[in-house]
């Protein structure tokens, strides 16, 4: 195309894929004069020096070339605005790049997305050399104070092994009482580098901090870290840092705490730190490695072939772990033919570096089903994977796939995960994934990612079907899967599976929803909704976010009414009923739109729940009888159980005990007829609670203990703790108050993990009344000052009302009489507006206080 074609500059802020990203960066080419691809290195190359890069960082032609292909799973950032600099070197135009690439590449959501570790990884087998350095560590470590020490150096001498061995021994050794470990991605293939202030969300939630109790800002994060520190001995370990930037809100500033960075930069502009630069093996190290993982493996007539292997690496570990995988598997050859390999590939000019040269011998002697698998394999987009999920992408059956990944492993091409899940090296993920694009066709690639997330689709609905039978209706239908699958007919598996593949399904959701498969990305939320909606507020709202944007591609407005519906429950959950009310409406509108009866009974069901929390029972009452009509005229039995339950509650809840009753009984005898656990559990639970208030205790008690067998069976920890709350309030009224308090506090540890603020509300509230019938006002006053703190914050008026008669029981213990007279007014005037019983009782509170001093307030 001629350059006088271009009147403008390419809008990069037009993209609405990489392609089209990658299209307009051609364009740009092509705008600038069509320098070639060595011109354009070379001006990069020329700007990072001056900006102080080292030269193993610069980059290459082919690397630069590859900026320009299309079917990008994604783009390196720091890369594309270097060279949209190169093109056009205008300040504002290269901040529209930065944006664009951001949005198209997901990297908003991306960035949030990360896997934090309260354990350290597997220290690796046979870890070799580095005593001096491994030494100096322990000594810096252990030298008291805040210690932190950086590991620096290039890419493959084996900086996460030191870091990773140190931390093992320093552990060992007693140095520290506890981990925290994350991977930062700062130098990541695929992925962009970790948001500081996710990182400090997860090391939050591992400290024992309740979700809603993290500070939305970055400052208030690192502060709320650096608190939950102090005073104890954490072992922090930040491996593959970005840049000073990245790493310094992560630092703890804590005596007595140690930090491990690892980063391929100078981590220059940091507080006090002892800097390790971390080098390639000393030839002597080289030789000791190679001569321990190759034993019995014969030198051939050169005498010094291990010697000139070695030295061929380059000394560096990565490329001699891989060279050892290579010669292990190759029968009939010697030290000494290995070395003339490696010096004839370097003689080709072949390979531009000894990692590349390293991967490209062991991965060109690998069979062919085993080059394929890791090139396959790299188009993963987790941090992690499993063998099904290689056999999905290979098409292989599940011995075929183990198989290949344990060779893979041995040979250093993959390194473990967890147990039975591996994971890349990011050169070796960079290498594989540069292979795939290489070798096979994108049409190749498109059925493998397919077969991928049809296999997550398969499995999950398969773990749904488990745990929720009855709500297969709600879910769409899944075929049954053609790749290998775990067996998860037992609930226990169902849930395990579940627990550690989530992280996995939104990033699968993400991917899906950003490149090219809106319908996978709709069906994953519409399969899995229920057991996120268990307590996994924030991976919801993520994951029906994506959903929402892909409905909204694909022109599916069931599917983005059902993504609205989620995302309102989500915010419900956490405190937000401000966003849940426009989520839900919006949602009830589209389904009346496309005339849905049962996603409006879904909705106005969730509806009635925003307004109980409210404390606006009628309104409540008629959302929940309008979504039991909608529900039994679509003949949704499984929903009209659920209706009646919820209507039970909230008819309960607002004093019409007869009524709710009934609710119940009705809910509990077609939920035995469907066979819906859970709907029977949580009509079980609802009984109890309205037994309790009618001094039915036995009865309470038996009805309380069967749903708390059947939600833990089910994995529902909302509603384990919901019930736990219950018999908190039950062994209250029985006046065993330790047993209580026991319940009490099992509750509340699940709803703060959890994020629901406003059971915490109700179970502290409980543990204030218990501890009122205990005789300790002063921890009563505590717990229920905590509690009216949040009720306030998320305008619960019913659990405000509960904790002000809490505070006035416990201040007139306490002989605060005017205090708790003010307590009982103001819980008072909340139940008479709620118009509930309650509002009687306090008025006799009242009187038996007589008449107030002059000037007390709260």
């Amino acid at each position: 195309m001629p350059v006088d074609a271009f009147s403008a500059l390419p809008d990069p802020a037009r993209a609405g894929s990489l392609p089209d990203l990658v299209e307009r960066l051609r364009l740009l080419k092509v705008w600038a004069g069509d320098p070639s691809y060595e011109t354009i290195k070379d001006r990069v190359n020329a700007a990072w020096v001056a900006a102080g890069r080292p030269a193993a960082e610069l980059t290459r032609r082919s690397t630069v070339a590859n900026c320009f292909q299309a079917d990008r799973r994604r783009l390196n950032t720091d890369l594309v605005l270097a060279v949209v600099q190169a093109l056009h070197p205008d300040t504002g135009y290269v901040a529209q790049w930065r944006q664009a690439l951001r949005v198209v590449g997901g990297e908003t959501e991306a960035v949030s997305q990360v896997r934090v570790h309260d354990k350290l990884p597997q220290e690796l087998a046979g870890f070799t050399g580095r005593a001096a350095d491994l030494d100096a560590l322990i000594r810096a470590a252990t030298a008291g104070g805040t210690v932190i020490a950086a590991l620096e150096g290039m890419a493959g001498v084996g900086k996460t092994q030191l870091a990773i061995s140190a931390a093992h021994r320093l552990t060992r050794e007693h140095a520290a009482d506890r981990v925290l470990f994350v991977n930062l991605r700062g130098f990541h293939p695929d992925q962009p580098p970790a948001d500081p202030a996710a990182v400090l969300d997860g090391f939050l939630r591992l400290l024992g901090t309740p979700g809603h109790r993290i500070p939305h800002d970055l400052p208030g994060r690192v502060a709320a870290y650096r608190e939950r520190l102090t005073g104890t001995r954490t072992l922090v370990l930040l491996d593959d840092a970005a840049d000073p930037d990245q790493v310094r809100p992560l630092l703890p500033a804590t005596p007595n705490c140690l930090t491990l960075i690892t980063s391929r930069r100078s981590l220059t502009g940091l507080p006090p730190v002892t800097r390790l630069a971390v080098g390639v093996f000393t030839p002597d190290e080289a030789l000791a490695f190679l001569t321990a993982a190759l034993p019995g493996v014969p030198a051939g007539p050169d005498a010094r072939a291990a010697a000139r292997i070695a030295a061929r690496c380059g000394y560096l570990p990565l490329a001699l772990g891989v060279i050892a995988g290579h010669i292990g598997k190759t029968q009939g050859w010697t030290l000494t033919d290995h070395a003339d390999r490696l010096d004839e590939r370097h003689h080709d000019r072949r390979l531009d570096s000894a990692v590349e040269l390293a991967l490209d011998l062991s991965v060109q002697r690998l069979p062919t089903g085993r080059r394929r698998l890791l090139r396959l394999a790299a188009l993963h987009p987790g941090q992690d994977f499993d063998a099904y999920a290689a056999a999905a992408l290979t098409d292989l059956d599940l011995p075929a796939a183990k198989a290949g990944l344990a060779d893979l492993r041995a040979d250093h091409l993959l390194q473990p995960a967890d147990e039975g899940r591996f994971t890349f090296h990011d050169l070796v993920r960079a290498y594989a994934t540069t292979q795939t694009q290489d070798q096979d066709p994108p049409s190749v690639r498109r059925e493998a990612l397919t077969r991928l997330f049809d296999h997550y689709l398969a499995t999950g609905a398969a773990a749904m079907n488990t745990l929720h039978p009855t709500e297969a209706h709600r879910r769409p239908r899944v075929a049954p899967a053609t790749t290998p699958s775990p067996d998860l007919s037992d609930p226990d598996a169902a849930v395990a599976w579940l627990d550690t593949e989530r992280p996995t399904l939104v990033a699968v959701a993400a991917h899906t929803a950003t490149q090219g498969w809106p319908g996978h990305t709709t069906r994953l939320a519409a399969v899995f909704f229920r057991y996120f909606r268990g307590g996994h507020y924030t991976d919801a709202l993520t994951l029906h976010g994506h959903a929402r944007h892909a409905a909204r591609t694909a022109g599916d407005r069931v599917a983005e009414a059902s993504a609205l519906n989620e995302l309102g429950v989500a915010h419900l959950r956490q405190g937000r009923p401000q966003p849940a009310t426009e989520h839900l409406q919006q949602s009830l509108d589209l389904f009346r739109e496309v005339a849905d009866p049962v996603g409006q009974a879904h909705t106005l069901f969730d509806l009635g729940n925003l307004a109980e929390r409210s404390g606006r029972y009628p309104a409540a009452v008629d959302y929940k009888r309008q979504s039991l009509a909608m529900y039994r005229q679509a003949a949704d039995r499984t929903g009209e159980a659920m209706a009646l339950s919820g209507l039970g509650v909230t008819l309960e809840r607002s004093g019409h005990l007869p009524e709710a009753l009934d609710c119940y009984r009705q809910a509990l005898t077609l939920l035995r007829l469907t066979g819906d656990r859970r709907g029977e559990a949580y009509a079980l639970n609802g009984l109890g609670e309205l037994e309790l208030r009618l001094g039915r205790y036995e009865s309470a008690a038996d009805h309380l203990h069967q749903a708390l067998a059947i939600y833990r069976r089910l994995g529902s920890r909302t509603g384990e703790a919901s019930t736990l709350d219950g018999l908190g309030l039950l062994h209250t009224r029985l006046g065993r108050l330790g047993e209580a308090t026991g319940y009490y506090e099992r509750a509340l540890t699940i709803f703060r993990e959890t994020g629901n603020q406003d059971n915490e509300a109700w179970v502290l509230n409980g543990l204030g009344e218990a501890a009122n019938a205990a005789g300790r006002p002063a921890d009563a006053r505590t717990q229920h000052t905590a509690a009216l703190t949040i009720a306030t914050t998320i305008g619960n008026r019913q659990q405000q009302a509960r904790a002000h008669t809490g505070l006035g029981h416990a201040n007139r213990t306490l002989g605060h009489r005017d205090r708790a007279r003010a307590h009982y007014e103001q819980a008072l005037a909340h139940y008479t507006a709620l118009d509930l019983p309650e509002a009687d009782q306090l008025r006799t509170h009242l009187a038996d206080l007589g008449a107030p001093e002059p000037g007390v307030t709260l």
